[in-house]
């Protein structure tokens, strides 16, 4: 069991949650995830980590509220617990001095790519930090992602606040103007990522993605995030989670999130029914 110490509402949709779990607080890197499974009947949720403290002996997940077990999530307050929690798994990013970096936050995506950031500022990289969401009411820490970055840029899709745009017309911009970006690592959305992707192929500029949002098992064994890179296959959770993103087959990867769509429509309104007859 792995107690909930601290919850927020981040928008009405996102939680965040800090958990405690000192072993693997301890062995934490920016870029990996780990493997939730809420309770007996509960499947299993790849989260990446959005933070950690080893003295603490904390960590951090923020999750979005869209299926069922996600929901059964935001349920859960300070006080409760997670019946298993495993990590850290998966490959941790590779951070080194190459300059001048951006950094594209999406959604949910701000909270994964809140450490990447921070370790590439601390590497001695320029930070440019790009953040978006739909709408305002999905945009959250715009004050942390400031504080790990050279230079913010936010947007909103629908102007509500900010700059009104995508992410991929400020990233264009500065790659049309400085010619000293190093890097990309773009985390949210997988269509999101797939055109961050496309903007920065003409530049030349390397592009990492992060790609757990297909994982199932997390371990290697089921399949299910096999994924086309270049000419080869990996496995997200095993290979991953960061790829290149211009070597990313991404319409079979849009393919492979589609799988298992029908199913999970059929849990969530399960859920939805029996959690208004409770109610």
């Amino acid at each position: 069991m792995y107690k909930i110490v601290a919850k927020q509402k981040l928008s009405p949709v996102i939680d965040y949650f800090r958990v405690n779990a000192p072993e693997i607080a301890r062995k934490a890197q920016p870029g990996q995830f780990v493997i939730i499974r809420i309770d007996e009947t509960g499947e299993r949720i790849p989260l990446t980590l959005a933070d950690w403290d080893s003295k603490e002996g904390t960590i951090t997940l923020v999750a979005m509220q869209v299926g069922t077990s996600t929901k059964k999530l935001g349920c859960l307050s300070e006080g409760d617990t997670i019946l298993n929690l495993v990590g850290p798994l998966g490959l941790p990013s590779h951070i080194e001095k190459y300059g001048t970096v951006i950094c594209v936050g999406g959604g949910v995506g701000i909270a994964p790519i809140y450490p990447i950031a921070r370790g590439l500022r601390n590497a001695g990289n320029k930070v440019i930090s790009i953040i978006g969401a739909r709408t305002k009411d999905l945009l959250f820490w715009e004050d942390k992602m400031r504080s790990v970055s050279n230079e913010l840029i936010v947007i909103t899709d629908d102007g509500s606040y900010a700059r009104k745009g995508l992410v991929t017309e400020p990233l264009k911009e500065i790659l049309e103007k400085d010619k000293t970006v190093g890097h990309v690592i773009a985390i949210g959305p997988a269509i999101m990522m797939k055109f961050c992707s496309m903007t920065t192929k003409p530049f030349n500029v390397p592009t990492t993605v992060s790609l757990n949002s297909i994982m199932v098992d997390g371990t290697g064994m089921c399949g299910c995030c096999r994924i086309s890179i270049g000419d080869g296959t990996k496995f997200v959770c095993v290979d991953g989670p960061e790829f290149n993103g211009h070597e990313v087959d991404w319409d079979i990867l849009f393919n492979r999130q589609r799988i298992y769509c029908d199913e999970e429509k059929r849990s969530l309104d399960a859920w939805h029914e029996c959690h208004c007859q409770k109610a």
